[in-house]
């Protein structure tokens, strides 16, 4: 009789360690967030403010000091003055695997490689029905996309994986590094 007693607690302890280790190989899903409270730094002011993208928040890279990142606005007008192909990524400040993600750009090959995109970094909370055009298979975080320098989007580039077909892998740069490749070899002018 006392082991039937214990059998719900079992039960949510099984979903609990299974719900764990399922963690590391999903994108956070949209639809629950946990809202970063740390303080993040100033956004630019001035026609700076238009065209870049904020600073990185507390606990993210993007390797800001060493690649240029645009909003969506002033990545088009960038890539249509260029001729660069975009790297789009959406991202949210409270998601983890956000902040995993911000350090793949960190990788010297990474940082190299995004000489030849406009690359675009758009808060999928800040910029919800941008982000919505963007959930070809759902609203999951971080996703990234590549277009051609008309803003024109090639959904047939994405990581190499059967669902989160746009979530790279958010610990090795060898993933975007695949998508950037493909890219810079489809969408070159």
């Amino acid at each position: 009789m006392t082991s039937s007693r214990f059998a719900p607690a079992r039960s949510l302890l099984a979903a609990l360690v299974a719900g764990l280790f399922a963690l590391p190989l999903a994108a956070c899903d949209k639809s629950a967030p946990q809202k970063d409270t740390s303080t993040s730094p100033q956004e630019p002011v001035g026609p700076l403010a238009d065209r870049h993208a904020p600073p990185p928040g507390a606990g993210e890279s993007w390797n800001a000091a060493k690649i240029e990142w645009f909003t969506y606005d002033g990545g088009l007008e960038e890539a249509k003055a260029t001729k660069k192909p975009i790297c789009l990524v959406f991202f949210t400040t409270w998601c983890p695997h956000c902040k995993n993600y911000s350090r793949v750009f960190e990788d010297p090959k990474v940082t190299e490689r995004a000489k030849d995109f406009v690359m675009v970094r758009v808060d999928a909370d800040q910029e919800s029905d941008l982000a919505k055009r963007f959930s070809k298979d759902g609203g999951y975080i971080p996703r990234t996309f590549f277009l051609s320098s008309d803003g024109t989007p090639d959904f047939e580039i994405h990581a190499a994986r059967p669902q989160y077909a746009y979530f790279y892998d958010e610990r090795n740069p060898g993933s975007i590094l695949a998508g950037m490749e493909e890219a810079a070899r489809k969408l070159r002018n």
